[in-house]
């Protein structure tokens, strides 16, 4: 048995190959669980059938799933556009620290115009942080990856010092948060009884948006192309500087709205533990769904389950904080490996008889 190039890529084992990675996550999440001495069907239990089992518990997974579809949308951009933006969680972080800075100016007499006022902040900070990136990959061909990367941890230096010095809670007992926010702040309830805000629809809107300017304009199709193949893009009058900066601005403005959702929306204020890792996990979101606006909805639903799986498993099984990023990675992982049979196949060998008379 040997691995062979395919002819042209497989189109059955593009959409096959997240759910046969998915299937080998499962098994050998069974064998991890009986490994920690866990019975692995109380294991899949707590990550597959509670985060779904209630409308409360349908609530809590589309507030887990809101980033993480609203940044995996901005990385799809720039994915296919042959942009590897790595540094969507410090973009995230800028864009609460943009719109808590908003949100804080905000006192008993301001009017429902601050909460656009506080999302337009947010997609501004994570733009501006993103639009480094691209400055530096233009204007000095610095590697984006290495670049949005270390971002990431200046933004969370700068968000510790904010909550930690000019804008800690006087009030707070000494800890490392600002004041709560203001309630006219808050980002809109869906409903009554639920944490769900208006940020999930925003994020479907965001799906529709997406797929009409990838599939149906010639805008989508000028920055895909330029993105992958820059000669042939020059060739037809393309720009890829133009498309390095739309991919990296889109996505840092997508990362900086879901900060400002969430910290407007759930937290309500600016703490040290603002960066939950979702900007790191819409990566794979954005991989699992196939770069695809509609693939990335399924996706951040499935991780967002990883997310309250694991979270319950701590307090239910007594297992590790670790293992909703030990379900992550091996998603991902079992993702690149599956991904091979799009361009290769397995070639089964029958081995060839010998000869008697070879033999000896």
């Amino acid at each position: 048995m040997q691995l062979e190039i395919r002819p042209q890529p497989s189109s059955f084992w593009s959409y096959a190959s997240p759910v046969l990675a998915l299937l080998l996550t499962v098994a050998i999440g069974i064998g991890l669980f009986m490994a920690l001495g866990k019975d692995p069907v109380k294991g899949l239990q707590v990550f597959f059938w509670e985060p779904v089992k209630s409308p409360y518990a349908i609530g809590e997974l589309l507030v887990k799933a809101t980033p993480l579809l609203i940044i995996a949308l901005g990385l799809a951009v720039c994915f296919r556009s042959n942009v590897w933006n790595i540094g969507a969680e410090g973009q995230f972080v800028m864009g609460a620290l943009a719109a808590g800075g908003v949100a804080l100016l905000a006192d008993k007499t301001t009017g429902p115009w601050i909460v656009p006022v506080i999302l337009a902040a947010g997609v501004m900070g994570g733009m501006v942080w993103a639009g480094i990136t691209a400055f530096l990959r233009d204007r000095f061909n610095a590697n984006e990856i290495l670049v949005s990367l270390m971002l990431v941890y200046v933004a969370d230096l700068i968000l510790n010092y904010m909550v930690f010095g000019p804008w800690k809670d006087p009030a707070g007992y000494n800890f490392p948060q600002t004041r709560t926010f203001e309630i006219v702040t808050q980002i809109p309830r869906l409903m009554q009884g639920s944490r769900v805000t208006i940020g999930i629809l925003l994020g479907l809107l965001g799906v529709v948006a997406l797929w009409l300017y990838l599939y149906r304009t010639y805008a989508g199709f000028a920055q895909e192309v330029s993105g992958l193949a820059p000669a042939a893009s020059r060739y037809a009058g393309f720009s890829s500087r133009r498309a390095l900066w739309v991919a990296l601005l889109i996505s840092g403005g997508a990362a900086g709205l879901a900060g400002a959702l969430e910290v407007a929306g759930p937290i309500g204020q600016l703490t040290p533990y603002v960066p939950a890792g979702y900007g790191f996990a819409a990566i794979i979101v954005a991989f699992v769904g196939r770069l695809h606006p509609v693939g990335v909805v399924f996706s951040a639903l499935l991780m967002s389950m990883f997310y309250i799986g694991g979270e319950l498993a701590q307090s239910r099984l007594g297992l590790p904080k670790s293992i909703t990023g030990v379900f992550q990675g091996l998603l991902l992982f079992n993702l690149l490996a599956c991904d091979t049979l799009i361009a290769y196949r397995f070639r089964f060998f029958k081995p060839l008889p010998v000869s008697a008379k070879g033999a000896r």
